[in-house]
């Protein structure tokens, strides 16, 4: 994937190879390789799975990341989870680590 001239290196399925290439125009391409136009609300969930990443050296689970997108909201953890799904409907680990530069996680399930 080619953004602003600068090849990003995807695997084959999708993911960035070297997740410190990860900036909004990367986000902005994943993102259209997946069908979903970003809003502010997917901008508060990839600063939070980026920070997450940052602190604990892995990529949040499906509850860490709903827990702080109801706080960002102001609904309760499960109605955070129910709209995180119809945002990203292929899948919590497919679309939202994809788009917000995360390697793939291994070895747990998407929801």
């Amino acid at each position: 994937m080619t953004v602003n001239g600068k090849q990003i290196e995807l695997d084959p399925e999708g993911y960035l190879i070297n997740p410190e290439e990860w900036n909004k125009e990367v986000a902005i391409e994943l993102a259209k390789s997946e069908d979903i136009e970003l809003t502010d609300d997917y901008w508060a969930i990839f600063e939070f799975m980026q920070d997450y990443y940052k602190e604990h050296g892995i990529v949040p689970d499906i509850r860490h990341t709903a827990k702080n997108f109801g706080e960002y909201l102001g609904v309760d953890k499960k109605s955070a989870k129910t709209k995180l799904f119809l945002m990203f409907p292929y899948g919590y680990v497919k679309q939202t680590c994809k788009i917000s530069g995360m390697k793939r996680p291994r070895g747990w399930s998407t929801g």
